[in-house]
């Protein structure tokens, strides 16, 4: 369903991305950890086209896009069925939950504000927001804010959600309600591309785990495998690091 080919990246010199090749089958949740500088969120930017890839191919659904070389329809075609959960939120901080979800729908998808407002709608119940459609990002919290973010993203009813680091702004306490509502999307069977430096989470919630360094996919495989049977030496040194 999503398939990447030879997906090289670099910032100057520093090459980032060293020929990834990667593979999510429709409805299934993979995420994505390794140590910071791995390439990981930079991968997801570049299927959004918030990067632009100097090589690769890109699958999905039924387009397949050279990534150097891609047209501004064809990131516009991407983008619709690749919806991005961001760290930091990515609000507009001068509209309301309701608003901030209504947005995609009524830009980029030619939906008319009456149809929107009923979709934005439901996903916020989704996300338990309903008593916070009329509230501005900075009347909620971190993990209110989150939520409203994936509700967004649910609202365009994407092919793959990809999700960077979707906790790492949190504070502590806020973690759970968000991966609280990660967990019900996976029960829903929507595809995920999840990348996460909480491995509890990617254990209890992947259908299949890839392990990031240096730029490149160094092993890959379910949870129990990768958390409990791999052979792979870097792998077991960054776990035991983090544990």
């Amino acid at each position: 369903m999503l398939k990447l080919t030879n997906v090289k990246k670099s910032f100057g010199q520093n090459m980032v991305l060293k020929g990834i090749d990667l593979h999510v089958k429709k409805g299934e949740i993979v995420t994505i950890i390794g140590p910071s500088g791995s390439g990981k969120s930079t991968l997801l930017r570049t299927i959004n086209f918030l990067e632009q890839a100097e090589e690769g191919t890109l699958e999905l659904a039924d387009m397949s896009v050279n990534m150097h070389r891609a047209s501004s329809k064809e990131k516009i075609g991407i983008r619709k069925m690749a919806s991005m959960v961001f760290q930091n939120y990515n609000l507009f901080r001068n509209k309301t939950a309701l608003e901030n979800v209504m947005e995609g729908l009524t830009v980029n998808n030619d939906y008319s504000k009456e149809e929107a407002s009923k979709i934005a709608k439901h996903r916020l119940e989704q996300v338990g927001l309903s008593a916070f459609e009329e509230s501005m990002p900075s009347q909620m919290s971190g993990g209110q804010q989150q939520r409203v973010g994936i509700a967004r993203a649910m609202a365009l009813r994407p092919e793959v959600i990809l999700l960077d680091e979707p906790t790492s702004a949190l504070d502590p306490e806020l973690v759970g309600e968000v991966l609280s509502v990660i967990k019900t999307l996976a029960n829903e069977e929507v595809t995920m591309l999840i990348v996460t430096h909480e491995m509890a989470f990617a254990r209890e919630i992947s259908d299949r785990v890839i392990f990031m360094d240096d730029g490149k996919i160094v092993d890959e495989g379910t949870p129990e495998h990768m958390f409990e049977n791999s052979d792979n030496l870097r792998l077991r040194s960054f776990l035991k690091r983090i544990a």
